[in-house]
């Protein structure tokens, strides 16, 4: 099969395509064969060696990516939810920039005719990343004050809709020229980080997305209201920190479960959630170096999407 490979830390320029081995599937496991896929920042880290500690690369070459869209080829002995033919989505247990991936049963779940693969492509790192920070670790509930950083990224987009469906009052940064956007996603306020200093306009707050690398944090647990929380899909110490301000804060290590899944696939089947895609590249090497490239410049609106297989 084809995929794009990374034969050691570096650069965009060492993503390479190579035609691989089929995996094998064990008994608790499923064969996808990939119609859609997307470019994650933690893809961008992994390749560029940043993420050596949380994301160790045990072996070379390597196949980076996380979201899985596609049709279901064979199934192992022990799997009772899906069958051959079927349509799902989830993240995958190899790397999904190749045309075939194994994911855990676990991991996956059916997905609707009604929705694209190249949407469902976009939505399983991001849906489920700001699913576990909002509800699991940030336990926002309706009528509190959420505020969410990078709003017009992946996770912020996927964040805003999320809990603003949950009834939370919304703020969020982002560039001016973004406000429009993270608005139609259901914003109440929008901050332009680049002129204006949140922790001078903002306050009690109950619950804070830390999403920006190298984020200064005192700023963060200065806005929270008393009894308020932090938690972080950047900063792995984030808890540590938390001790000198006397406030909650948490990483977020997200852990699939099929029921989760569905329940995102349900939200975008009731038009509750929508995936804003930035861009849709061509399953290439050429490719998928200009989208790590786009994705490093960290102004990307949304979702970089990469289409493995036309959809019928």
């Amino acid at each position: 099969m084809k995929a794009i490979i990374m034969k050691e830390y570096g650069n965009p320029d060492v993503l390479q395509e190579q035609f691989v081995s089929i995996p094998k599937i064990l008994d608790h496991q499923v064969l996808v064969e990939m119609y859609a896929t997307s470019i994650n920042p933690v893809d961008t880290n992994v390749r560029g060696g940043r993420a050596r500690e949380a994301f160790p690369v045990h072996q070379f070459p390597h196949i980076l990516g996380l979201d899985v869209a596609g049709v279901v080829k064979a199934v192992g002995a022990q799997v009772t939810h899906f069958k051959p033919g079927d349509r799902v989505f989830g993240l995958g247990s190899t790397g999904s920039y190749a045309e075939v991936v194994v994911a855990e049963e676990s991991g996956l779940a059916k997905l609707s005719p009604d929705i694209p693969f190249n949407v469902a492509g976009a939505l399983p790192a991001v849906a489920l990343t700001a699913w576990h920070s909002l509800f699991v670790n940030g336990h926002l509930q309706p009528g509190q004050r959420c505020l969410i950083h990078a709003g017009a990224g992946g996770v912020g987009h996927v964040a805003i809709q999320m809990a603003k469906q949950t009834g939370a009052y919304v703020i969020t940064t982002a560039s001016v020229s973004n406000h429009e956007l993270v608005k139609a996603f259901g914003a109440d306020e929008a901050i332009d980080y680049r002129t204006v200093d949140f922790s001078e306009v903002v306050s009690e707050v109950d619950l804070v997305l830390d999403a920006v690398i190298g984020a200064d944090q005192a700023k963060n647990f200065k806005v929270l209201r008393k009894g308020g929380r932090v938690v972080s899909i950047v900063t792995p110490t984030i808890s540590e920190l938390a001790r000198a301000y006397q406030a909650e804060a948490t990483f977020v290590v997200v852990e699939p479960t099929h029921d989760q899944f569905i329940n995102i696939e349900q939200w975008v089947r009731d038009q509750k959630l929508k995936i804003h895609i930035d861009r849709i590249f061509p399953f290439t090497e050429t490719a998928l170096i200009e989208a790590h490239q786009i994705i490093e410049t960290k102004h990307a609106k949304g979702k970089l999407v990469v289409e493995i297989r036309e959809e019928d």
